[in-house]
């Protein structure tokens, strides 16, 4: 098969097309054809040498993807033979076929073009278990989230609407921040031109947010806690500006903040599996009534991914990038 698997770290210019052998599934698994696979900053990192895949995963790049089931290892797994899904992987996307937890996958509805299918995994997964489930976000709350029109704030936005929650969303530019609001964000705040804790304490009425999804790190951590509510919750999932910061350990105490934080791609199987169940009863039906579709920003081929990878790293980007393959 044709795939992305770049011989050592470097610049974009290392993803060339090269040939590969076609993965065999394990127990439990299945082969799936992709048809397009998502582009996700973890990518850019891993590229870069410093985000190395899990023990056991390919080094193939590409976390989503979507495609035809064609081959499974398992009889409850043949079952998906022929079935477009979307699955959530630990590496490999960037290829004409993926391996994938059977697990892990979730049936496209018709209605969803394989694009948005693959778009949608790694940042659903993501927001879901940070906001909903480490978060505790609940109908009502109020939860300030960074990087507004990445991948994972359109699709933050996108489920605080359907969940009852006010979402306010910081942003590099009037423009973004425009686009965030287009998108359903109550509040968006150019970062580059204003203080992002004030504004929320004027959004807030001076009350603060339940909730903090930080994907920044470094400075931003003590920054976000004065953004918090009493009681509220602080869920870092990456660490763009340094993975270290300082924090006032009395005003957490005072005001009783919880300071918490995941990755997703190391947990294991059976905890993506459940997060998948979760997301086959609480979300899914919301796609396949057409209520939840990822915000695509553009699509390049396969062969192209350096061009794909260039243009997330150039920062103006909205929503998300994903690789074609048909």
């Amino acid at each position: 098969m044709i795939a992305i698997d770049p011989a050592m770290p470097g610049g974009p210019e290392v993803l060339t097309p090269v040939e590969r052998p076609v993965p065999v599934p394990g127990p439990g698994e299945v082969l799936i054809r992709v048809a397009a696979a998502g582009v996700n900053r973890p990518d850019i990192v891993q590229r870069q040498g410093a985000y190395p895949p899990p023990p056991g995963a390919p080094t193939i790049p590409g976390l989503e993807v979507a495609g035809e089931v064609v081959a499974a290892h398992g009889l409850a797994e043949e079952s998906l033979i022929g079935q477009p899904v979307c699955a959530l992987i630990a590496g490999g996307g960037y290829a004409q076929y993926a391996v994938a937890p059977a697990g892990q996958c979730l049936i496209v509805p018709e209605g969803l073009s394989m694009v948005e299918a693959a778009a949608m995994p790694e940042t659903l997964f993501t927001v879901w278990v940070n906001l909903f489930e480490r978060a505790y976000a609940r109908d009502g709350d109020t939860v300030l989230v960074h990087g507004g029109t990445s991948g994972i704030g359109t699709m933050a936005i996108a489920l605080a609407g359907l969940f009852g929650l006010k979402i306010i969303v910081t942003c590099g530019s009037d423009e973004k921040c425009d686009r965030a609001r287009a998108l359903g964000a109550d509040v968006a705040i150019n970062y580059r031109t204003t203080d992002f804790v004030a504004a929320v304490q004027q959004a807030t009425g001076g009350q603060g947010v339940q909730a903090v999804i930080d994907m920044v790190g470094g400075d931003y951590l003590p920054r976000n806690l004065k953004c918090l509510a009493e009681e509220g919750r602080h869920v870092s999932i990456a660490i763009q500006r340094g993975a270290t910061a300082e924090i006032p350990i009395f005003d957490v105490m005072r005001r009783r903040l919880t300071i918490t934080g995941s990755t997703l791609r190391a947990r294991s199987t059976e905890f993506k599996t459940l997060v998948a169940d979760e997301l086959d009863r609480m979300v899914w039906p919301h796609v396949r009534d057409g209520r939840l579709r990822p915000v695509i920003d553009s699509t390049f081929p396969l062969a192209a991914a350096a061009d794909a990878h260039r243009r997330m790293e150039d920062g103006d980007h909205v929503g998300k990038i994903v690789l074609t393959l048909d």
